[in-house]
């Protein structure tokens, strides 16, 4: 089944759902109350290919933390993110094999054109 991990509270991934059938037909996890495990994240990133391709560098404790300063590793990556949702880029819609993350017009239509073939 397709899955949307999501921000029940972010309106970016509210429309990003809009756009996908309201999200029916998809499990639905919202990361602040369930959050992303280590087994989920380590098969995103085997799709997505790094865990810095996970990551939001828009998060308001990014810069709180002076993280644009630091030069950060994979496993510093995948730690942040465990440990604070608010680092997984939002929303990350999976379908198939296929992984989509963000809202960027390009992912929401590669969604949308998964969801038909």
């Amino acid at each position: 089944m397709p899955k949307i991990y999501h921000l029940s509270t972010c309106t970016t991934c509210k429309k990003v759902i809009a756009a996908l059938n309201n999200g029916e037909g998809f499990e639905l996890q919202d990361i602040k109350t369930n959050n992303v495990t280590a087994e989920q994240l380590d098969a995103l990133k085997e799709v997505v290919g790094s865990y810095e391709g996970l990551f939001s560098r828009r998060a308001m404790k990014y810069r709180s933390m002076g993280l644009g300063d630091k030069e950060l590793s994979e496993a510093d990556y995948r730690q942040l993110i465990l440990d604070e949702y608010t680092f997984l880029k939002r929303p990350v819609v999976v379908i198939g094999d296929q992984v989509f993350t963000g809202s960027s017009k390009k992912s929401v239509e590669g969604a949308l054109a998964a969801l038909k073939a």
